[in-house]
């Protein structure tokens, strides 16, 4: 019997044993703040509602976005409204403050004024409008967006009532209560953009501009 070649040798010998892996102690384990974790899920929030509106969105589809348990949904917050609210929120500030730095650019309250309506509507506005209504809707159901709503209309009439203030001390504009201004233009921005979404009547960009600037220089420079 011819005599076998090292190479050729099968090793018939149990494998080196290696040594059991030791749970990591809860205290070496890295985690994620909690501050992290929830902007995390209510990031993952926001694209839902745009798609599904606030009243098609629940705890687990907010999990499964987020790539969380539902579980770690619930222990960073309340309710998954907590969550849904937040989320508006979060879509809502990006919104206004692109709007409101365009106008901080502009050379004067007039100019800035007139660039936050021609921001106010365009083509790609129309999700961000469709979000707000169904956002300011849910206000009927739960006070989470009930308060939340009313501190965005809150925050931006600020914003308009500066842009109007600022026009009156550089002798663009004349205007007794800058604040009661800022509440009407807010009104008619919002019924113009249901106008929009609905289009019956039709509406167009251009016409929900032209209404806009119409109503500034009847009030502002009649």
């Amino acid at each position: 019997m011819a005599a076998q070649h090292p190479e050729d040798v099968r090793v018939t010998s149990s494998p080196e044993r290696r040594p059991a892996r030791r749970a990591v102690a809860a205290s070496a384990r890295t985690r994620q703040p909690t501050e992290v974790r929830r902007r995390l899920i209510v990031e993952a929030a926001v694209p839902l509602i745009a798609e599904r509106g606030t009243a098609g969105v629940g705890v687990r589809e907010v999990a499964a976005a987020a790539g969380v348990s539902v579980g770690t949904v619930t222990y960073h917050f309340e309710s998954v409204q907590e969550v849904l609210s937040e989320a508006m929120v979060l879509h809502i500030e990006r919104y206004y403050a692109a709007l409101t730095e365009a106008a901080d650019r502009a050379t004067s309250g007039a100019e800035g004024l007139r660039l936050l309506i021609d921001a106010l509507f365009t083509d790609d506005t129309d999700r961000h409008w469709r979000m707000w209504f169904d956002y300011w809707n849910a206000g009927e159901r739960d006070q989470t967006f009930a308060r939340g709503a009313a501190e965005r209309y809150e925050s931006w009439h600020g914003e308009i009532r500066s842009l109007v203030e600022r026009g009156c001390a550089e002798g663009d504009f004349r205007c007794d209560d800058p604040a009661d201004f800022s509440l009407r233009f807010s009104a008619l921005a919002d019924g113009l953009a249901l106008r929009r979404l609905r289009q019956v009547p039709a509406l167009s960009v251009e016409d929900a501009r032209r209404h806009l600037r119409r109503f500034v220089d009847a009030e502002l420079r009649g």
